[in-house]
């Protein structure tokens, strides 16, 4: 009698029988589903299976084995966007959370970095940072122009959440600028050119980067400081993709983000990106076309301008001279338009450009060298401190 009361007991027990039924319906599902390399949603490699080897013997390996296991788990769960997913919506929608994934979530659809205020690495980075520039600016006078992009919290400051301490950029943006203007540099202030234009679609809903529209008008403000003729906008074609989401959205995850389109227009210009072995001009490249159109069918669809952030490359231009422009990801679509204006135009991104600059500059003998950055990458670049190494 008592063993048959033990075997019915479970039956009491129904909540224990389903959660049982749906880890081991879960582990069934991730037998039977193949890893995922990438995440596209979340712009993030995912962790793979790890390896069974000979270190699993000691107790290092075998610890740091089930580490490596447990994130793998989580990466590789079935169903995993959707989860993800669903973890915003309870968030935002039944508990009205303002921020999600370390993201701001503002009106009208904008999200916006939660940056409350320099961390530790960035105190030291961006004194490092503005010095390299100044340095730079000190090297070749009157050549250089400095220009540093504020956040869309910046210009839409009505659509931070209400009560939010933001950092204040445009304190730091006017030490850059005095710093650069005692160099000898120019300073290319666009938070009031930005700010014109702010009842326009120049900032990404999603994504951290202005649209090209944003870029358009930063050009614009630049040609008038060189006295150039700007880009003709109704002399060609405006392509538009729709549904891109962001870096934002891949943090964020909101149930109800409103999708951006993306914009770009035909050019015939070709781009050449180079591999770099070592200060100075490389000498083999390869020629390709402004566009990665492949990428306007994934994810990442930002990274179709210029092929993404390649440590040199050059553009042929429709102009006269040339312009050496360093940068972060907000110049790859601000540097089609100089196509009007330069006959070569030279792009470095010090990421995956080891070296100091002086020796491509002396090669060149370019008419202007362009610093451009977001406020938040120049802030916090661990590599622009190569634009102030000499020789």
């Amino acid at each position: 009698m008592e063993q048959k009361k033990k075997r019915g007991g479970l039956i009491h027990y129904p909540v224990l029988i389903l959660f049982s039924v749906f880890f081991v319906g879960v582990f069934v599902l991730d037998l039977l589903t193949p890893d995922r390399q990438v995440s596209e949603l979340e712009n993030t490699t995912l962790t793979q299976r790890p390896a069974i080897t000979t270190q699993l013997l000691t107790a290092k390996g075998l610890n740091q084995f089930f580490s490596n296991y447990t994130q793998y788990t989580k990466d590789q769960i079935p169903g995993r966007d959707g989860w993800i997913s669903l973890q915003s919506f309870v968030e935002t929608a039944l508990f009205q959370k303002t921020q999600s994934g370390g993201v701001l979530l503002g009106d009208e659809g904008q999200m916006i970095n939660r940056t409350f205020g320099l961390v530790s690495s960035e105190e030291r980075t961006l004194p490092r940072n503005i010095a390299a520039v100044t340095s730079l600016a000190s090297r070749y006078p009157g050549k250089v122009y400095t220009m540093v992009v504020p956040s869309a919290a910046t210009i839409y400051p009505e659509r931070v959440p209400v009560g939010t301490p933001l950092l204040d950029e445009t304190v730091y943006l006017k030490q850059i600028q005095t710093a650069v203007e005692e160099a000898g540099g120019t300073f290319v202030s666009v938070a009031q050119t930005l700010s014109d234009h702010r009842d326009e679609y120049i900032y990404y809903r999603t994504d951290h980067h202005w649209t090209t529209q944003g870029a358009y008008y930063a050009y614009s403000h630049l040609c008038s400081l060189l006295g150039l003729t700007p880009f003709d906008l109704s002399a060609h074609q405006a392509v538009e993709v729709p549904d891109f989401y962001g870096t934002f959205y891949s943090r964020a995850r909101t149930w109800n983000a409103q999708p951006d389109t993306l914009t770009y227009y035909q050019l015939d210009n070709s781009l050449t990106i180079y591999t770099v072995t070592g200060p100075g001009m490389p000498e083999a490249g390869n020629t390709t076309g402004l566009y990665d159109l492949s990428k306007l069918e994934v994810y990442d669809k930002y990274a179709a301008f210029l092929h993404g952030n390649n440590g040199m490359s050059r553009v042929e231009g429709d102009g006269e001279g040339s312009i050496l422009v360093i940068k972060d990801s907000y110049a790859n679509s601000f540097v089609p338009f100089l196509t009007a204006n330069y006959a070569d135009i030279d792009v470095v991104d010090l990421r995956n450009y080891n070296y100091g600059l002086d020796t491509l500059i002396d090669q060149n003998d370019y008419d202007q060298i362009l610093v451009l950055y977001s406020f938040d990458s120049f802030k916090s670049d661990p590599y622009l401190y190569r634009a102030g190494i000499e020789g």
